[in-house]
């Protein structure tokens, strides 16, 4: 069960840098998943097990409640007109109800703003797809929880078998806080106290530890400070244009694709070249990229990737995200997918070892304190400047059941935060499920862009 404990009654730095910079529609950070089933579930049993979800999760019923005058960090406040029927909604698909349908419909979603004076998720079931299927559109604020946790979440309104026992009695509905603007100004100001106070003495430690490690080796101190400096700059620079010659634009519509890969083949494929799983998914992404532009004529040397870099301790919170978004240039034209595999992967793994990485939550706290104008602008020039995102989250190794339904397919559409895309991989038991989201004006051919990551796929799978 996930009770309080596991939520965090405020936003983290982090989160809250993610949610203030909104004020720029195009840093949205809206997540929309698709999921697809081999029936339609049974309606009263869905609505039963949402409902019961939702009082096991406490922040499907919290809404986003910012202290007065932004004296600190936005807090998860009880919504006491919580309306279940507002965030569960069935529509019957329109024809010809195929899987097209359900695309467009998770389309508009994700390019529509969320209503910020309620809990920040909808689902919504089309039903009456061909063969009987159907199909949920899952709609989440990237604040609420990261990709790993939220699978950690979704795991809970799942069943193991398509018909299971009953479930034992819910507790009852936990008495969350309701917290006001101005309620929350004292609490901001104490948390900031002894946030800042924790800084200071966490900078004592780290200074007297660093005196000590100067007086032993003061040359290793001065190429540590170098090191540290160096890794902050690179973490902190604004990126002053996209490297892509045709993926420059910036907008709010969007398009989505997906991709199905074979789990195992790309496994295969990353031990024969001697890599992980995301080292194979990212060389596949890269190549895709690169017979993308060459399409279109061009063959760019670098391009600027954004990857989620994972720092979720085992006793990290369900709520809230635990990753830093790296940005690294990738190089395009390396011809063997093996060599460029066995590249990609040395510069992911330099990337998460720099030394900004673990100050990722300090550095949000500082661009907090700046005007949200000034932080908007700060941090939307470190994104805009980026080309696109790649994300690889693990989903569930075996069949997974709603309602009576079992689960198909599960495609992510991450936010592009700037960016002109994201492609994401999602694991379901045998299967990756790719999701492409673009910006429809910076990738107007969407279909030849999924083509062309098909191919990307196809390549690597061959090392296999």
């Amino acid at each position: 069960m996930a009770g309080s404990e596991q939520f965090d009654l405020h936003m983290s730095d982090a989160d809250a840098l993610m949610w203030n910079v909104e004020k720029d529609p195009t840093l949205r950070s809206t997540v929309v998943t698709l999921l697809t089933f081999d029936r339609s579930p049974d309606w009263d049993a869905l609505v039963e097990r949402v409902d019961r979800g939702s009082r096991l999760i406490p922040r499907l019923r919290q809404r986003v409640v910012t202290p007065l005058l932004r004296a600190g960090p936005p807090y998860w406040s009880a919504d006491p007109h919580f309306d279940l029927s507002y965030h569960l909604r069935r529509v019957r698909a329109p024809q010809p109800a195929n899987f097209e349908c359900v695309l467009e419909i998770a389309r508009n979603a994700a390019m529509a703003g969320f209503d910020r004076a309620r809990p920040l998720w909808e689902y919504t079931v089309v039903d009456g797809l061909e063969g009987g299927r159907s199909a949920f559109v899952i709609k989440v604020h990237h604040s609420m929880t990261d990709g790993v946790g939220g699978m950690k979440l979704l795991m809970m309104l799942f069943d193991l078998e398509r018909e299971p026992a009953a479930p034992g009695p819910c507790d009852e509905l936990e008495d969350l806080p309701v917290f006001e603007p101005l309620d929350l100004v004292r609490r901001s100001l104490d948390d900031r106290r002894r946030q800042t106070f924790d800084i200071v003495r966490r900078g004592l430690v780290n200074a007297f530890g660093a005196a000590r490690a100067a007086v032993r080796d003061p040359q290793g101190a001065v190429r540590e400070a170098a090191r540290v400096a160096r890794s902050l700059a690179s973490f902190l620079a604004p990126a002053t244009a996209p490297g892509s010659p045709i993926m420059g634009a910036r907008s709010l519509a969007r398009r989505l694709g997906t991709l199905d890969v074979p789990l195992d083949d790309l496994k295969r494929a990353a031990k024969a070249a001697g890599g992980s799983l995301n080292d194979a998914f990212v060389t596949a992404v890269v190549g895709g990229l690169e017979r993308y532009h060459d399409r279109h004529g061009f063959a760019p040397d670098n391009l600027r990737m954004v990857m989620p870099i994972n720092v979720r301790g085992e006793t990290a919170t369900l709520g809230g995200n635990h990753f830093t978004p790296a940005r690294f240039l990738v190089p395009l034209q390396i011809a063997d997918p093996a060599e460029r595999m066995h590249t990609l992967g040395q510069l992911s793994r330099a990337v998460r070892d720099e030394p900004a990485v673990a100050l990722t939550d300090t550095l949000a706290m500082v661009l907090n304190q700046l005007p949200t104008a000034a932080t908007t602008t700060f941090f939307g020039a470190m994104l805009k400047g980026s080309d696109f995102v790649t994300s690889n989250v693990p989903g569930s190794p075996f069949p997974l059941y709603v309602a009576g339904a079992e689960l198909e397919r599960l495609y992510p559409f991450g936010p592009l935060s700037g960016t002109a895309a994201n492609i994401m991989l999602l694991s379901h038991c045998d299967t990756c499920c790719i999701g492409i989201n673009t910006d429809a004006v910076a990738v107007p051919d969407t279909g030849d862009f999924v083509k062309s990551i098909e191919a990307g796929f196809g390549e690597v799978l061959t090392l296999g």
